[in-house]
């Protein structure tokens, strides 16, 4: 039973609700009907009145927009003529369609008329335009058009007012059973509140649960829904795009801050090798590597100035950069010039280094330097496809460059202070402490040949007292200028002390290192020596020579090589004498280099 009342009750509710449903369909249809047919007399009425009111004011002014606006309504005209038509196909009374054809034939005679004014016009005739538009032909085809407009409401008026009426009473006699229906209605409200509430507010909810929990673990790689709601969710939305993009920022300054570091601690382990170094190539070996671990975007190159001051040399490079030479004179790079970091960049609008091949590449020129003085060069391009470094970034790249040149500064000092101390003030020829330092090294290895020269100035105490002792320096210079071109590639001269001079000729037998003592004689002798425009004369010298192991073991061989030496003085000077020729087997002396080579 209850289930069939059920059904009964359904099928009662349904049968009002569509009778009800229909009479307030024909009451609507009823209602739009009027007002339809009423607004399209209205715009008829309305659009005919824009139409005579632009072509007045065109053929008043003459204005193009009030031409433009009379086509537009004249289009709109056309526009309604074709409503019209759907309202004679919609099922008006023959007396509407009667009054609607006597409304169109006055419309369409109003607007020949103002056609024919308006052509007039644009054929420039704009008196007799005005005289058209503003006659009282215009004025009475207007008023008919209007009156014919407002017979056609009255009867549309008339008709559906009575229409509206019956569907009134339909609508009243069904209401009762209809209001039935609203208790499915309020259960179909609840369901869509149900749905409402569970895919616009929980499903939200829920998600935006999700994206917090990702956030509060610090994974900012969430995507966060772009919702365009003004509401709490909304907000909610907004609030937690502001916490992730502080998060990425927070993580974004947290990896600039690590990536400082690991370059502070780069550069600090970079400087604790360069105290280490010895020679450019280990500084340069430890620039290379150290360099891309720190500016893994940025190729460079390593430049250390030349003792004469000519040029700078490329002594190490990393990350293989292309366009900067391998040497160039220190007036190539503005950044020596000025001795201060200079960029070279034409989209930046600055000068370009000349030892730069391509000006368009971004580059860096640090001069290295130390107490004032430039040293060397620090050289930095971009790599391809990276962008230029910071600030901070720059700022280590010219402490790296501090550091390099005060470690390049220390090794010049110390390579100095070791030059002064193994070689001779004077002639620039290795002193007395290397010599004693090779004879010894040699003595370690006696199997191996070994030439020693011992030489002495010919009456060198002249030069000092005749000419004073700058042109005995001069002549001293001079004999070591022509000891270290002799025995280049042969040995090696030293200055034994005062006036004296010794080589030590390696792998060298008797022979070869007598005739190349001969040449250093002869070469000595062969001209007068000139000093501040006096002649000096001839410097002759006088030659002691002994061969290991023929001529006795590395230790002694400069003690044989001095007897000879004082012999050759002896046998009267501008000779050469051989340590093996001083004593003949028959106890006689030798009296010259020629028999020291026989008895050798």
């Amino acid at each position: 039973w209850a289930y069939g009342i059920t059904v009964l009750l359904t099928g009662l509710s349904g049968a009002a609700f569509i009778a009800a449903a229909n009479a307030a369909e024909h009451e609507r249809a009823a209602v739009e009907q009027h007002l339809a047919y009423d607004a399209m007399a209205e715009d008829l009425a309305i659009g005919t009145e824009k139409l005579s009111d632009e072509a007045r004011l065109f053929a008043l002014r003459g204005d193009a927009r009030h031409l433009d606006a009379y086509r537009y309504e004249a289009s709109e005209v056309r526009t309604r003529d074709r409503a019209i038509q759907r309202v004679k196909a919609a099922g008006a009374a023959p007396g509407e369609l009667a009054a609607l054809a006597a409304a169109k034939h006055d419309l369409a005679e109003f607007n020949r008329l103002e056609s024919v004014a308006m052509q007039a016009a644009q054929n420039g005739d704009f008196g007799a335009a005005k005289d058209m538009l503003f006659g009282a032909d215009h004025e009475r085809a207007e008023a008919t058009v209007v009156g014919s407009l407002d017979h056609f409401r009255a009867l549309v008026s008339a008709r559906t007012g009575s229409e509206m009426h019956q569907a009134k009473l339909d609508s009243d006699r069904a209401s009762v059973v209809a209001k039935v229906m609203l208790a499915l209605t309020a259960l179909l409200f609840l369901s869509v509140l149900y749905f409402v509430l569970s895919r616009r507010v929980a499903a939200p909810l829920k998600r935006m649960t999700g994206i917090v929990m990702r956030l509060a673990r610090q994974d900012y790689a969430v995507e966060v829904p772009n919702a365009q709601r003004d509401d709490e969710i909304g907000d909610m939305t907004q609030a937690i795009q502001v916490f992730r993009r502080n998060g990425l920022e927070r993580d974004r300054l947290e990896a600039e801050r690590l990536a400082d570091q690991r370059a502070k601690d780069s550069i600090l382990e970079m400087m604790q090798r360069l105290q280490a170094c010895q020679t450019f190539e280990e500084l340069a070996d430890v620039v290379a590597r150290f360099a891309p671990r720190t500016f893994p975007d940025l190729a460079g190159r390593l430049y250390v100035l030349e003792e004469n001051r000519n040029a700078l040399s490329m002594v190490g490079n990393w990350l293989a950069p292309m366009h900067s030479t391998p040497s160039f004179a220190p007036t190539a790079c503005w950044g020596v010039r000025r001795g201060r970091p200079h960029a070279s960049n034409n989209v930046q609008q600055d000068v370009c280094c000349l030892h730069i091949a391509d000006p368009q590449v971004k580059s860096l020129c640090i001069p290295l330097t130390a107490q004032g003085d430039t040293i060397g060069l620090l050289y930095f391009e971009q790599r391809p496809d990276v962008d230029a470094p910071q600030e901070a970034a720059r700022a280590y790249l010219e402490l790296m460059a501090d550091n390099i040149a005060l470690t390049l500064a220390n090794m010049r000092l110390r390579q100095r202070l070791a030059n002064l101390a193994a070689q001779d003030g004077l002639t620039g020829l290795s002193n007395r402490r290397c010599l004693d330092e090779a004879l010894n090294g040699h003595a370690r290895q006696a199997d191996q040949p070994l030439a020693c020269i011992m030489l002495d100035v010919d009456h060198f105490k002249r030069f000092n007292d005749q000419f004073g002792h700058d042109a005995g320096d001069a002549v001293l210079q001079h004999v070591g200028q022509v000891m270290r071109d002799v025995t280049k590639g042969s040995g090696v001269a030293y200055r034994f002390g005062g006036e004296e001079f010794t080589a030590l000729l390696p792998n060298m037998d008797e022979a070869a290192a007598f005739a190349l003592a001969e040449q250093l004689r002869n070469r000595i002798a062969a001209a007068p020596l000139a000093h501040h425009g006096r002649t000096l004369g001839h410097i002759t010298i006088s030659l002691g020579l002994a061969v290991s192991p023929g001529g006795g073991h590395a230790t002694t061989l400069l003690r044989h090589a001095d007897a000879a030496l004082l012999q050759a003085k002896s046998d009267g000077r501008n000779r050469t004498v051989l340590a093996s020729g001083l004593a003949t087997a028959d106890g006689e002396r030798s009296n010259g280099p020629a028999k020291g080579l026989r008895a050798g």
